[in-house]
């Protein structure tokens, strides 16, 4: 148990330290970059640690039990939740809020002078879906791990999940560096859809193709050998994938269309795909 503790305080020690050494780092080295700038680029950079981080564990986790990842069992997939998931969910709601805070206090709103109570509810208001995400994570996750222990399958989808925010991470770092026009910055956007689509969304009809081929019963038929609480507990983790990629492709058609029409300006599409997701 002591152990355990020492593992789970380094990293409630691990990402807010890498935040505040980014915070430190990045003015000395962009010095054109507002506090808004360093605070996002700060969080998308703790962000893509710590989702190559759980890309890893999970597929360690994977190549671990490739001959039954239904029932096997493996301690980082139970532990990394612990250890780094909670730390890091934790300290992420703080992050975003700040970036939140800076993103307005440097358009001078009169409401956001200083940190105030009016300015956290506003930043729940705005990022809800977020902040739901975050805590539904907290409250959720961490009891099942500790108190069910889910098998393999249970768990690794949801480190492969990450994969797909350190292109996310690259598409904010190249805004910017006022590289938005550049081919670098279409590539990763491509990437961002791919990495979205094939880890966020098509995991789960995979996650369902394994299990229908372990017991020998068609895909189709999964959800009914299922119980109810594992289809409602999937559909409530797809279903905001869905409406942030549908966000996401809408955002990339807009750019496409500008990016064909003579009338647009540079200026006019900072905006990038990215801007529609977080990472989670």
């Amino acid at each position: 148990m002591s152990r355990m503790l020492q593992v789970l305080a380094c990293g409630a020690v691990v990402f807010p330290g890498l935040f505040f050494a980014f915070r430190k780092i990045l003015p000395c080295v962009f010095k054109h970059w507002s506090d808004a700038d360093v605070v996002l680029v700060s969080e998308r950079l703790v962000s893509s640690i710590h989702a190559a981080m759980a890309t890893t564990a999970g597929a360690v986790v994977v190549s671990s039990c490739c001959g039954n990842v239904i029932n096997d069992r493996h301690w980082l997939a139970t532990y990394f939740v612990i250890w780094y998931g909670v730390p890091y969910m934790t300290y992420d709601i703080f992050a975003m809020y700040l970036s939140h805070y800076y993103r307005f206090h440097i358009k001078g709103h009169e409401d956001y002078k200083q940190h105030s109570l009016r300015t956290i509810n506003s930043f729940v208001r705005k990022e809800f879906l977020l902040v739901l995400h975050h805590i539904a994570l907290l409250t959720i996750l961490l009891p099942v791990t500790l108190f069910f222990k889910p098998p393999v399958g249970g768990l690794f989808v949801l480190f492969l999940v990450e994969y797909s925010s350190s292109f996310v991470t690259i598409g904010k770092v190249l805004l910017q560096l006022s590289l938005q026009d550049s081919w670098l910055h279409k590539l990763n956007g491509g990437m961002v859809l791919f990495t979205f689509f094939m880890c966020r969304i098509a995991l789960f009809p995979f996650m369902y193709w394994m299990y229908g081929r372990h017991y020998g019963i068609p895909l189709y038929s999964v959800p009914f050998h299922l119980p109810l609480s594992a289809n409602l507990g999937n559909s409530c983790i797809l279903a905001p994938q869905v409406y942030w990629f549908v966000l996401l492709c809408r955002k990339g058609y807009r750019l496409y269309q500008r990016s064909r029409s003579p009338a647009s300006s540079p200026t006019a599409d900072t905006a990038a795909v990215t801007d529609s997701s977080k990472d989670d």
